[in-house]
């Protein structure tokens, strides 16, 4: 059985060191880490942004808070971040890979990946709040 994957990627007006630097700190984390059906109020964000360090993304909707967690496995400056990624709506294993690459001094291509979902459905709407999310991080690093 092959596993359920997802892929998205985007080009984003600013250079490597802005958008990597924004995965890891908790002020920007808290503006684009939303959900996709909107918020008007930020995420909770906790994180230890080394190796092994653990982050805590409380998404906050008019409804209910959504706990997201992970502890990070790679963080290569500029270039790679790699965390796991604990939601209610994904597999405990599962894993998030952001790869960036330098189109110019201020583009950026950023290649998300994620592996191990629950179901066809739990992978799509993954999909769309990780399409989401890079909408918002763009937007975001545009007016910080």
């Amino acid at each position: 059985m092959k596993e359920l994957e997802l892929t998205v990627s985007r080009t984003i007006a600013a250079s490597r060191e802005k958008v990597f630097n924004a995965w890891l700190s908790p002020v920007m984390l808290a503006k684009f880490m939303a959900p996709p059906f909107g918020s008007s109020q930020p995420s909770k964000v906790k994180n230890d942004p080394v190796k092994g360090g653990r982050f805590s993304i409380v998404m906050v909707t008019p409804e209910k808070e959504i706990p997201h967690a992970g502890t990070y496995l790679e963080i290569d400056p500029h270039s790679r971040l790699s965390f796991t990624w604990e939601s209610p709506y994904s597999l405990d294993d599962s894993v998030v890979t952001i790869d960036l690459a330098k189109v110019d001094a201020d583009t950026t291509e950023i290649t998300l990946k994620q592996v191990k979902f629950k179901s066809e459905e739990a992978r799509q709407g993954h999909e769309a709040g990780w399409t989401s999310i890079l909408d918002l991080l763009e937007t975001s690093l545009a007016t910080a």
